[in-house]
């Protein structure tokens, strides 16, 4: 049989929502939908109609618009969502019917009025990384209209888009000279250590026996995670709130109060599977870290542990190398406590007298910025001990009670810091108490997999004890 012919269009197409609408309704039924509908009669569609756009259909609480123009879209959106944000402004923020806006030029099917294909489905996941009262467009969208309306356009990345397969960039829109569409929630204060949220990972295989997986492996890492003190990690019904949402990270960040957010998908082919994870610093959208395992799937609790221990193990070296770069960032009068310390371990790593000296200082001015502050103990012991040991600075019998001193004041502070735990079984065992040595670093181990310093003083040990 013939084929009927298929009518394709490039267009620009525009999906909005209005956001929280179940909650707005489940408060307010009647007043809310009676708001929408003024809404729409007195703004929105006539905006629409303004710029030359055709409302393909509409649902309770969003609609899809095709325009021909992305220059006529841009504007009918921006306009709408000022117009929105100056009737809000006597509003409860809790009441307020606020929209998301998404945009995206694109090829189109047309059949009976209606339009299909990837550009509208990629127009209404942007559309859901928008936060309320903005505007999310692709890089297609800010291309052409750069230049041509008196926006700024912030780069977000490429966000994981739910079933759209290629990678799309996406930009947040920003009108210039104008407040912000809708007051955004203000942000939880970070804490005074690396904090860190787990994403639920998307299950991108089609297989439903495997969300359990894809599930466990990101519960399974949040309980790893949390096993390091150095760290603070989100609790699982908080990360869990985001599951089959497409999220912006910076907004995962104010709203859970983190620096970094983990996410993930997983992928089944046959008898193989393919788990991915990116780590990114959510205040800037910059990637941290990526890896991507693939391996056969044959018992699926042990490839559970295998990959959660591989990213786990990735993780926190990669955090900490975030935050001695972060550090580096700050001018030296801007620095808390945290800060001063990852400076000294950044000048420590060199390996020079200079630089030691440098961490020296740092670390001494973490102990006066917050004594309570277990990290510039221990640092400062690594410091005057590497001092005495490569570049003489200092004699070595002094360096050493020292340096013992001060990484038994760590753990008086904190006994779950396993980096002053291994630096006491170091020193111990350049005393000849192996044993000793040998129970710190098992300790040490213990509360966390990381510390390289543990490992080899565990060795040493060993060998030293009669025991290869």
């Amino acid at each position: 049989m013939a084929r009927e012919p298929v009518e394709r269009r490039l267009a620009a197409i525009l999906a909005a929502d209005v956001a929280g609408y179940s909650r707005l309704v489940g408060a307010d039924e009647e007043g809310t939908l009676t708001r929408l509908k003024a809404y729409r009669r007195e703004l929105i569609d006539p905006k629409i109609a303004e710029h030359r756009g055709r409302i393909v259909k509409t649902t309770g609480d969003g609609l899809l618009v095709e325009f021909s123009s992305v220059v006529d879209a841009l504007r009918c959106a921006t306009e709408m969502q000022t117009a929105m944000a100056e009737r809000n402004v006597a509003v409860p923020p809790d009441s307020r019917i606020e929209f998301r806006v998404g945009i995206h030029q694109g090829d189109i099917i047309v059949e009976d009025g209606d339009i299909f294909g990837d550009g509208v489905n990629i127009a209404a996941r942007l559309e859901s990384l928008a936060e309320p009262g903005g505007i999310c467009v692709s890089a297609r969208v800010q291309e052409d209209a750069s230049g041509k309306l008196d926006l700024a356009f912030e780069d977000i990345g490429e966000p994981e888009l739910k079933n759209i397969a290629r990678p799309v960039r996406v930009f947040r829109v920003v009108v210039k000279g104008a407040a912000l569409p809708s007051e955004l929630p203000a942000a939880l204060p970070l804490p005074d250590k690396p904090s860190v949220a787990v994403l639920p990972f998307s299950n991108m295989s089609g297989d439903p026996e495997q969300e359990f997986f894809a599930d466990g492996i990101a519960e399974d890492i949040i309980t790893a995670l949390s096993r390091y003190p150095s760290l603070f990690v989100i609790a699982r019904n908080s990360c869990f709130t985001y599951k089959g949402r497409v999220v912006d990270v910076k907004q995962v960040g104010r709203e859970l109060g983190v620096r970094y957010v983990l996410e993930g998908s997983l992928r089944k082919s046959g008898n193989r599977i393919r788990v991915t994870a990116q780590l990114v610093e959510a205040e800037t959208a910059k990637h941290v870290w990526a890896e991507r395992y693939d391996r056969d799937l044959a018992d699926i609790f042990a490839l559970q542990d295998e990959i959660t221990e591989a990213v786990t193990i990735a993780i926190a070296p990669a955090i900490a190398d975030a935050e001695q770069q972060r550090a580096m960032r700050k001018p030296p009068e801007a620095l808390d406590a945290w800060a001063a310390y990852q400076r000294g371990l950044w000048h420590a790593s060199k390996a020079t007298a200079e630089d030691n000296a440098l961490a020296e200082a740092f670390f001494q001015r973490a102990i006066d910025l917050d004594p309570n502050f277990a990290g510039g103990y221990s640092g400062l012991a690594a410091a005057q001990h590497q001092g005495a040991r490569l570049f003489r600075t200092r004699d070595l019998s002094d360096a050493q009670d020292s340096a013992e001193r001060l990484a038994r004041q760590a753990l008086a502070l904190d006994a779950s810091d396993a980096e002053a735990r291994a630096r006491l079984a170091l020193l111990l065992m350049q005393r000849g108490d192996h044993e000793g040595a040998r129970a710190d670093a098992e300790r040490a181990l213990a509360l966390s997999p990381n510390p390289a310093r543990a490992h080899g003083v565990l060795g040493a040990t060993l060998i030293f004890s009669g025991r290869p």
